[in-house]
């Protein structure tokens, strides 16, 4: 029987699941068992899959190596875009999609290398080669995936309803600097829409083991959220970590990145900024709200640095 082992968020969020996360973690090895034998695999080590799935690495009977995925049952982490995007995108700037078991929401991917979170560089490489991994996934069809809420909006209903939730605590500032940015992304940019990614941060971005077509950066992305938005949200979501960077460098360094980031990409700078702010604060009360406490307070305390005339702190 394959041992089940979860990273760190990934055990954060099956407690904040109760019973129905525990549930899926106990039935786990069972799925494994019929997940190799429907597809032939031999499983290897567990793998770094973010806060909502088990990621195993796994070889074919024929030697082929692969990964597999087992999300959550979270409705709050579902990502209903993920299999139409891979599936559409046969490889074009994502991680190519072998075959999906709905029943288990089990995906079984292509392997790859090691994620830019990995690799060793400076920031600026890191984000050259995102975007540009990123202009290859940007190629789908918009009809890949349905129309559906304004991300601007539904991270205006996530922000005001987990900040209430968790008792309030983003800083007032940051809270209203926040949703000014989402009423403003709300309204049309002069960028047409992608389908993007969702969740373009450098761990979601893996090298490939070959050179191949549709990776021309030599990554692809994998874990999409696949929806319909202005190319910028990925490109904000690119600049949303780098937290312990912003505790020395600021506000300065984050619109240098920024601009770059805009410029490579051809895209509007001021949105980039817009939803890089909403995304930091929104993913900060996000993590807060299923345990993920350090994580949660750096990018909300990372947020304050960015204010353009932050309060003074006070002293107790």
């Amino acid at each position: 029987m394959h041992e089940v082992r979860l990273q760190p968020l990934a055990r954060q969020r099956v407690a904040s699941l109760g019973e129905v996360g525990q549930g899926w973690f106990d039935g786990l090895p069972a799925v494994l068992d019929e997940l190799a034998e429907r597809w032939s695999l031999t499983w290897g080590r567990g793998l770094p899959g973010g806060s909502a799935a088990y990621v195993v690495a796994a070889r074919t009977a024929d030697g082929a190596d692969r990964v597999v995925k087992l999300r959550m049952p979270d409705p709050s982490a579902v990502t209903p875009g993920e299999v139409p995007v891979l599936a559409a995108a046969a490889g074009q700037g994502y991680a190519v999609l072998h075959d999906h078991d709905a029943h288990h929401d089990a995906l079984l991917l292509e392997r790859l290398g090691r994620s830019l979170e990995q690799t060793p560089g400076e920031p600026t490489r890191t984000l050259d080669v995102l975007v540009d991994t990123l202009r290859e996934a940007w190629r789908l069809p918009l009809g890949t995936v349905p129309v559906a809420e304004h991300k601007a909006l539904s991270l205006r209903t996530l922000v005001l309803g987990t900040d209430a939730r968790l008792g309030h605590p983003c800083d007032r500032d940051v809270l209203h600097q926040a949703l000014a940015y989402a009423e403003e992304l709300a309204a049309p940019g002069p960028d047409p829409d992608v389908v993007v990614h969702g969740d373009a941060h450098p761990a979601n971005a893996l090298r490939t083991t070959r050179p191949r077509a549709g990776a021309p950066a030599g990554h692809v992305m994998v874990d999409p959220d696949g929806f319909r938005c202005d190319p910028a949200y990925d490109l904000g979501v690119t600049l949303r970590e780098w937290t312990r960077r912003l505790e020395d460098g600021g506000r300065p360094l984050l619109e240098g990145w920024c601009d770059r980031v805009a410029e490579r990409a051809g895209v509007d700078r001021d949105r980039t900024w817009r939803w890089a702010y909403l995304e930091r604060v929104s993913t900060g009360l996000h993590v807060l709200g299923f345990g993920g406490t350090v994580l949660g307070e750096r990018l909300l305390g990372s947020a304050r640095l960015l204010l353009a005339n932050p309060r003074p702190t006070r002293r107790t």
